[in-house]
Order: structure tokens, then C-alpha cells, then sequence
């Protein structure tokens, strides 16, 4: 099996520029690719070649919940996953270990893959606690075939810091002790620093933010990928 690379374009690229995107990249065999648009932009790239995930999703199927989407929904336009638990959802929007277990179920249910993000923050890493925080996420995520576990370190998302190879596979092999899954390291991920993250044996893959914006940088990092299968 190939390494995953999963781009999370966040709150960038409406439907025009995600067409646009997809008319300039290209990604070889031997690597896996999903790519996780916004809502507005997730019809547009349905009809690409490529998975397409959703960056959210409800638990309930449908009710009183101004702004959410449920799997169902997802499931109608033809999307095949949702990430779930990203650190800005739970920085910025409240989610909690509990949410996340939730959302990850319904969308499970529903028949859609799942990428679970977890992740310490500096001042945990720094208090010590970075293996009781992961330990505390992971024990929420339910066993399933097509959940995967991001470790996104929250120092690292956006800041262009990023943990060395080395602690990378520590918290890897951390997580897969907890948790059968693949795991995929999330953090400033790009085409520079790419192949010193994915050589670790731990390491399947990753969820890239910046870098995946620019089709010709992802393009890069996905043939980097496909090298090291």
C-alpha cells in the first residue's frame, strides 16, 4: 500500500479555483491522494479523478444545526470522506474529544473513510504531557477499516515549525500502539522537508495544508511520496 497524502485546503479555494487546480495537477502511481476542499467547492471536485473529503461533518443525521453537514448529505454529492477533530476546529470551534468520536461515527456509518486528527499543543508538549494528550484522543476513535489517525502537532500547524523526523516517529509508534491504523503526520508538510518525514517507519503519509494549495507544489510532494512506497 502506497503513503497517503491528504490535502486540507481549509478556508482557501472556491469552485472556479478549485477547477483550476485540478487542470494543473498530476500525481503518479504508487501514492495515495485525497484532497479536502471546502463545502462550497466539494461538488466541483467530486467529479475529478481523486477521493474527495469533506473537512467536517455532523453526527445527526439532520435537525436544528445551522451550519452543518450531515454524512448523508456528504454521501448524496458524491464525497467519499470528512476529516474530523482538525486542531482548528478544536482550538477555534469547541470540538471536543467527545464530538469528534461522534462525528467520526456517524460518518463511519454512513460509509464515508475518516481522518482523525490529533495532536498535542506546545505548552503540552513542553509541560510534558504530549503522551498522555495523544493517549486521551486516540482512546475516543472507534476501530474501523477505513479510519486513519493524522498526528498534527498544534505547534506545527501553519507556523512552519515542524517536529523532527524523530518525534514524529515517536508519536507515531505511539498511536499505532493504541490504535490498529494508519497514521499520517501533519505539520508544515512540504516538498522540502517531505522525504526525511515519510522514510520513517512509522509514518504513512501526510496531511498537508499550505502545501497543497499550489498544484505544481503537491504535484512534487505526491511524486516524493510515491518514491519512497
Amino acid at each position: 500500500m502506497g503513503k497517503l497524502i491528504a490535502g486540507n485546503w481549509k478556508m482557501f479555494k472556491g469552485p472556479t479555483e478549485t477547477l483550476e487546480f485540478f487542470d494543473g495537477f498530476e500525481a503518479p502511481e504508487g501514492v495515495e491522494v485525497v484532497l479536502c476542499p471546502p463545502f462550497v467547492s466539494l461538488e466541483a471536485a467530486v467529479g475529478e479523478e481523486w477521493p474527495i473529503y469533506a473537512q467536517n461533518v455532523h453526527w445527526a443525521t439532520d435537525g436544528a444545526f445551522t451550519g452543518e453537514i450531515s454524512a448523508a448529505m456528504l454521501v448524496e454529492l458524491g464525497v467519499q470522506g470528512t476529516l474530523v477533530g482538525h486542531s482548528e476546529r478544536r482550538l477555534y470551534f469547541g470540538e471536543s474529544d467527545e464530538t469528534v468520536r461522534l462525528r467520526a461515527e456517524a460518518a463511519l456509518a454512513a460509509g464515508l473513510g475518516v481522518i482523525a486528527c490529533v495532536g498535542e499543543t506546545e505548552a503540552e508538549r513542553e509541560a510534558g504531557d504530549t503522551d498522555a494528550v495523544l493517549r486521551r484522543q486516540v482512546a475516543v476513535l472507534p476501530q474501523h477499516e477505513q479510519l486513519v489517525i493524522a498526528y498534527e502537532p498544534v505547534w506545527a500547524i501553519g507556523t512552519g515549525k515542524t517536529a523532527t523526523p524523530e518525534l514524529a516517529q515517536e508519536a507515531h509508534a505511539l498511536i499505532k500502539s493504541l490504535h490498529d491504523t494508519r497514521v499520517l503526520y501533519g505539520g508544515s508538510v512540504k516538498p522540502e522537508n517531505a522525504a526525511e518525514l515519510l522514510t520513517q517507519p512509522d509514518v504513512d503519509g501526510a496531511l498537508v495544508g499550505g502545501a497543497s494549495l499550489d498544484a505544481a507544489s503537491f504535484s512534487s510532494l505526491c511524486q516524493i511520496a510515491a518514491s519512497l512506497s
